[in-house]
């Protein structure tokens, strides 16, 4: 039985790695083909509704950027993950959305929170994040497509949401996210990225001055990423092409 387990183990751990390997040479085709770097571009892994079983899995084959949608599942699995880790560095990044009341998991948990769109949010982070962990890493999610299903502050709010995030003492802002709305045409995917690049780099150059100086536009996910990279994103976050369908 053990040997029967162990075989079983390591067939999972083969399609992990080989899925892993599949969306790493997606994202490295996507930059040779934009003239860019693959190395510029930064892979989260996204493990909503997958036990600590697939991520032990994902760790193995060389992955220790996770990211995770619902704060509950997440604070007992960041838990179990480090029992499982051990020694090993994993930066864990929450991209669903927040609820006020459940900040602190975050503060407390997590390295990074791309998913910020309000500053009652920012501020609670800010107070919550314990004095001896470096400040919070925060990305401002934009919702660029304008869809009232959508979280994100709108395109034109997010210079001044930006500056008020850059002032709290235990954040640091990094850059933008956004999740477009879904689409199978490569020139609307492309056209919705482009937006949120301009939006970028029009921040960048407002808040220089305030010495805040963006670097992570994280945009692109396993249905999308080509169309991401190709319009400067620095962070993909990928989910379904590593662990397959999520669980209901």
């Amino acid at each position: 039985m053990g040997r029967l387990i162990r075989k079983i183990m390591a067939s999972l751990d083969t399609t992990t790695q080989a899925r892993l390997q599949q969306v790493h040479g997606r994202i490295e085709r996507a930059a040779r083909a934009a003239g860019r770097d693959p190395q510029q571009i930064t892979l989260v892994a996204v493990s909503k509704t997958f036990g600590a079983d697939r991520i032990r899995e994902a760790l193995a084959a060389g992955q220790h950027r996770l990211g995770e949608n619902y704060v509950q599942e997440a604070a007992a699995k960041v838990d179990e993950v480090a029992r499982i880790a051990g020694a090993q560095p994993i930066e864990w990044h929450f991209v669903g959305p927040i609820q006020s009341n459940k900040t602190r998991e975050l503060a407390e948990r997590f390295d990074w929170v791309q998913s910020l769109d309000r500053l009652k949010v920012a501020q609670r982070l800010s107070q919550q994040r314990p004095a001896d962990r470096p400040p919070l890493n925060v990305l401002l999610q934009v919702n660029v497509s304008g869809e009232a299903t959508k979280h994100g502050t709108s395109p034109d709010q997010a210079a001044e949401l930006a500056h008020q995030i850059g002032r709290l003492a235990r954040l640091r802002l990094r850059g933008l996210m956004a999740i477009p709305e879904v689409s199978a045409d490569p020139v609307q995917q492309r056209a919705s990225f482009a937006r949120l690049r301009e939006l970028f780099e029009q921040l960048r150059r407002e808040l220089a001055p305030a010495r805040l100086d963006l670097d992570t536009l994280s945009m692109g996910m396993s249905d999308d990423l080509e169309a991401a990279v190709a319009e400067g994103s620095t962070m993909v976050r990928v989910g379904t092409a590593i662990f397959g369908a999520r669980k209901p």
